[in-house]
């Protein structure tokens, strides 16, 4: 794939992460590779020769799910598809965003175009001319089990094509005939397939776990610069981080994690002032970033690798194989590897968290930190930030919750026709909840270390974490006495949830690098 600026030329089957980071968060300009449509249009062709000799074929000519027995003949298939869309939008709840919709769209898109799902190219130039003009689709958040594709949520996506429902401009809803008026398009009659097509898939789940993925790796290097500068606050040891330590285990992540965040601290005088103090270990909160945060590491690049291949796989049921003519039936849409994905992400960001809160708690702790106690002077009259650790702890706490796998749940559907659903859906949906609290948890930490280096001015950080503090005091004050802390908590939140960090941090996150398939 190449991209240049607002312009990004898919190539299907080889998407990286970096251009999927770019489309959730920023209006970009889609078009694809023109070596994809030789394969698009074998694949429609496959289609309507099968559809012309009158074959049964199951999802071209048939009934779904517990219906693949009965045959529907060929003056009905338009029919079909149809009330296919118009039968599963049946979703609830809030809309997904916008940033995710595009994920969803551009990732059906790349699906389609890997021609094997049979569709003419004319759906695929619609959705993309819609996804240009951000006409984007009004898809609710629940309603699918993530098995035999995100049916429910891709139904709402596949009625803009027809005309039916509500899409959303710039964050106006508008009517779908209104929506497909604007980029010149006539409400499209679905061919053979092409519902189904449409309608099967993972694309909802795996839009929905790279979201989790990408705030993920924000809240991850904020939790890097918290737990550096809660080091400096309490004037603890660098010696956990020595290479030779890590090296020794082995683990990759660990080994990353502790060069990071040495090479934050390089230069320090805070550090340089304590170096003969005497102090032989810190709590585990400060002594195990590497082993901890590296596990967390690990875990984000293996569920990046698994999404990525996702957002290029072909996904739906049946799959056409123009070359040999077969149309097989399958279970690629069974969403299981997103529901892993998203598991293991949600561990990671709940360990992000509850890392984080355990360094605030030290901080705050006086016999611990040696800082003053809940870190503000004339304490009694001032509770400092005694409670804004009662509001970490909450999120942590909630996150635990959270963190239950979604993939060991199932629940039959179609009279036990899917009788093992993967839960993806929702596995991935509850990331971002889980992102918010822990994006919480970590700017409530890095307000309180920042905080407590302050108590050691004149003494200067390193000159990457005095950025940091600049970055933070920008946002939040110095607490001299009690005051309304709620807006610092949400000024603190957004500043971990951005993705404004170091160099060497950066380097460290999966979307910036791309996995061979």
């Amino acid at each position: 794939m190449s991209g240049s600026g607002q312009n990004i030329r898919l190539i299907p089957g080889e998407v990286d992460l970096a251009t999927l980071r770019c489309i959730y968060q920023r209006s970009v300009h889609l078009s694809l590779a023109d070596e994809a449509y030789a394969a698009i249009t074998r694949a429609q062709q496959t289609v309507d020769d099968i559809v012309a000799t009158g074959k049964v074929v199951y999802g071209i000519n048939t009934g779904f799910g517990k219906l693949a027995q009965t045959q529907i003949p060929s003056q009905r298939l338009a029919e079909l598809q149809r009330n296919l869309v118009l039968s599963h939008s049946v979703g609830l709840g809030d809309l997904l965003p916008d940033n995710v919709t595009r994920l969803v769209m551009a990732t059906k898109i790349i699906s389609l175009a890997r021609g094997h799902s049979g569709v003419r190219i004319e759906l695929i130039h619609a959705l993309l001319a819609l996804f240009n003009a951000g006409i984007l689709p009004c898809i609710p958040e629940k309603g699918s089990v993530g098995a035999s594709g995100d049916l429910a949520p891709l139904a709402h996506l596949s009625l803009m094509l027809l005309g039916e429902g509500d899409v959303r401009v710039d964050g106006q809803r508008i009517p779908a005939s209104e929506g497909l008026a604007r980029v010149g398009l006539q409400p499209i009659v679905l061919g053979p397939k092409e519902g189904l097509a449409l309608l099967n898939g993972t694309q909802v789940s795996t839009a929905l776990a790279l979201r989790g993925l990408f705030e993920a790796e924000n809240v991850f290097a904020a939790g890097l610069v918290a737990g550096a500068l809660s080091l400096e606050a309490i004037k603890g040891s660098v010696k956990p981080f020595d290479a030779r330590i890590h090296a020794a285990r082995g683990q990759h992540g660990q080994i990353a994690v502790a060069a990071a965040v040495s090479e934050l601290l390089l230069g320090s005088e805070i550090l340089h002032s304590h170096s003969h103090c005497g102090r032989v270990q810190d709590p585990y909160s400060i002594r195990c970033v590497p082993q901890v945060m590296g596990a967390c590491l690990d875990n984000l690049h293996h569920a990046a690798r698994v999404l990525q291949i996702e957002a290029n796989a072909a996904s739906d049921n049946p799959l056409v194989f123009s070359d040999s003519g077969d149309v097989i039936s399958g279970g690629n849409f069974h969403a299981e590897p997103v529901a892993f994905a998203a598991d293991i992400i949600a561990l990671a960001i709940a360990e992000i968290g509850a890392i984080s809160e355990r360094r605030l708690a030290l901080l705050l702790d006086t016999g611990l930190s040696g800082l003053p106690a809940f870190l503000v002077h004339d304490g009694g009259v001032n509770s400092g930030f005694m409670i804004a650790q009662v509001t970490a702890a909450a999120l942590a706490s909630e996150n635990k919750s959270l963190a239950h796998p979604g993939s060991v749940d199932s629940l039959p559907t179609s009279a036990n026709q899917e009788d093992h659903v993967s839960m993806a859906t929702y596995a991935a949906r509850r990331l971002g909840s889980m992102c918010f609290n822990t994006a919480a948890v970590v700017g409530i930490e890095a307000m309180a270390a920042a905080q407590g280096i302050d108590f050691h001015r004149p003494l200067q950080s390193s000159a990457a974490l005095e950025q940091q503090l600049s970055r933070i005091r920008a946002r939040v004050a110095f607490l001299d006495r009690d005051r309304l802390l709620a807006p610092d908590i949400e000024a603190m939140r957004l500043w971990a949830s951005s993705d404004a960090w170091p160099d060497t941090l950066t380097a460290l996150l999966p979307s910036q690098r791309s996995f061979t398939q």
